[in-house]
């Protein structure tokens, strides 16, 4: 989310940084009193196998600062994506490139008739189609494709507040939502669509999270026995999850194989999930949780995920536990607000008409592609232009992007992830050089994550602006890997966010083009962090400090040799360690 009055970047940020060297606290500074440093400055260009990774590959599900992304994205991360059929001509809608005519009322049409027909493709010609409206995917297994990114292009007339209305925040005044939210081609179930749209036409603030506005709307399925982080397999205490059960007053419930359901982990009074999140001890247990009432308001913590296998009182998941599951927290698996699955775009460019970058967090919505309570979606082969936001995932889990850009004028944020997405895969992106300067006053944040997102990975990237903003609201256990940056970009976040990050943020082998240090080398301000082959940098522009006190328990190996250390990517090597270990990921709890 962008930054409101006293967030963390502009002018306050450069009197906190201030303050910070007054006080001899800088980021540099702190990483030299309480970072694990293993390795710096000793590689070479010659150097081989990580010291870190040798220690994450004999516990992969628990190392306490490397998250186990292996299964990001879509389908577990497969190679190729899902290709639904049948397919069917656009044209056969009206859809016409070339005509000067608005196509977007024709292309939902078609879009919804492959949804209401159980899935389909809708292909369209080479050429340019003007688009009036939003172009919207809300059915699953629907697929909007072009001939190719370089030949089939959608200009966008219109921006958000004109199509829906003024989308105003929650900090007020004439700020707008659409700096964050909101896509003109729009990836989300119908009916999160139009309770959103109703909201806004309301004046309402429309919870974006996974259970939807009313997030007492869930329903218990099964409450769960404690567990750890990494185990796949989790045991029901209660109700029983098979098909005569019947709790107390209530209906049957059932969690069968192949089900999509939300495990919800609730803080307690003295914020110890939150702790956990932060890796735990003494510095976040210092940390005052109670005044950042935004960052409270991500809790409970909601992680979407498939149930694989059930056998008596024992669930299997797709995916290990993201934490530990405690008493305190009260476990659960529950019902969600029904996600958008298996559906896709791919294979063109989305053109907005080409006005000057908005100022900070006054957005119209010229935005990309974004992708809203969906899950198993991707987008491949998708360039944007002149936007106010590109890509965006809101509250996505288990999507990838892959083959993407942004370019043009600037834009506010590239790609952004928020309100709760998860194990989400961002590879083979690039962030384009500005087609013009930025006007003043305006923000350029880079690949953002916030909002106690987890677990998601930005792999094989190209950044010709921006910088890794990692934008408050305390998201952990996120992977950066394979990253070409010039580190111009600054991040943002509001103080109620609460803290930058959380633990087990990896950068691995990240080129600095600029030699800025600011958010590529974290050791200094995230806790159980790793750096690792990122090119040798400076602290200059937006200096942080750690929102933890003590030792962070961050590691730096391969400090200057970018592209060096091995692997190269870490998240690939993970996927080809997990391949090597039959059945590994079938950890379970006694």
């Amino acid at each position: 989310m962008a930054v409101a009055a006293g967030g963390a970047s502009g002018p306050a940020a450069a009197a906190a940084g201030a303050r910070a060297r007054a006080s001899g606290r800088t980021a540099a500074g702190v990483r030299a009193a309480g970072s694990t440093t293993a390795g710096v400055g000793t590689a070479t260009a010659g150097s081989r196998g990580a010291a870190l990774w040798r220690e994450y590959a004999r516990a992969p599900y628990t190392h306490p600062q490397i998250p186990y992304v292996a299964r990001a994205g879509c389908r577990r991360g497969a190679h190729r994506l899902p290709r639904p059929g049948p397919v069917v001509a656009a044209r056969r809608y009206g859809v016409r490139p070339g005509t000067g005519e608005d196509a977007a009322p024709a292309l939902n049409r078609a879009l919804a008739a492959a949804g209401r027909a159980g899935g389909g493709t809708v292909q369209l010609e080479p050429g340019t189609y003007r688009v009036d409206g939003v172009v919207r995917i809300a059915h699953d297994d629907v697929v909007l494709r072009g001939a190719g990114s370089g030949r089939t292009t959608l200009l966008a007339t219109r921006h958000l507040t004109d199509l829906i209305g003024p989308y105003g925040s929650r900090y007020g005044g004439d700020k707008s939502s659409w700096s964050w939210a909101g896509g003109l081609i729009w990836l989300c179930p119908e009916a999160r669509w139009y309770s959103l749209v109703d909201a806004v036409k309301d004046r309402d603030w429309p919870f974006e999270g996974w259970t939807g506005n009313r997030r007492d709307a869930w329903r218990t399925l099964a409450t769960l026995a404690p567990a750890a982080r990494g185990d796949r397999s989790v045991r029901v205490t209660g109700p029983f999850p098979g098909p005569r059960s019947r709790p107390t007053g209530g209906d049957p419930v059932r969690v069968r194989r192949g089900d999509l359901v939300l495990l919800r982990l609730a803080d307690d009074r003295d914020h110890t999930l939150l702790e956990h999140m932060a890796g735990g001890g003494p510095g976040p247990q210092a940390y005052a949780w109670d005044d950042k009432t935004k960052l409270t308001s991500y809790v409970p913590y909601e992680w979407p995920v498939r149930v694989t296998r059930v056998e008596g009182r024992r669930i299997t998941l797709e995916r290990p536990l993201p934490l530990d599951l405690r008493p305190a927290w009260d476990p659960r698996l529950t019902t969600c607000v029904t996600p958008l699955t298996g559906s896709g775009v791919e294979g063109l460019t989305l053109e907005a008409v080409e006005t000057p970058q908005a100022p900070h967090l006054r957005d119209l919505g010229y935005n990309g592609v974004t992708f809203q309570c969906a899950y198993d979606c991707w987008a491949d082969d998708v360039r944007v232009r002149h936007v106010d936001n590109g890509f965006g995932l809101v509250a996505a889990s288990a999507c990838t992007l892959r083959r993407t850009a942004v370019g043009g004028r600037g834009a506010h944020h590239p790609y952004f992830c928020r309100e709760g997405s998860h194990d989400n895969l961002v590879e083979d992106f690039r962030v384009e050089r500005l087609a013009v300067p930025p006007p003043a006053g305006t923000q350029l944040h880079g690949i953002n994550v916030e909002g106690l997102s987890s677990y998601n990975v930005w792999s094989r990237g190209h950044m010709e602006t921006g910088t890794f903003d990692t934008h408050r609201g305390m998201p952990f256990a996120n992977v950066r890997t394979e990253i070409t940056v010039h580190n111009d970009g600054r991040h943002g976040g509001d103080a109620g966010a609460g803290p930058l990050y959380g633990a087990r943020f990896t950068h691995w082998n990240i080129t600095v083009t600029n030699q800025r240090a600011g958010l590529v080398r974290i050791d200094g301000v995230a806790p159980y962090s790793a750096t690792v082959g990122i090119s040798r940098v400076r602290e200059f522009d937006q200096i942080d400090v750690p929102d933890f006190p003590g030792p962070l328990h961050a590691r730096v190996e391969a400090y200057g040799a970018p592209g060096a250390v091995r692997p190269r990517n870490l998240y690939e090597a993970q996927r080809a360690l997990e391949r090597r270990r039959p059945g590994a990921g079938d950890r379970s709890v006694s």
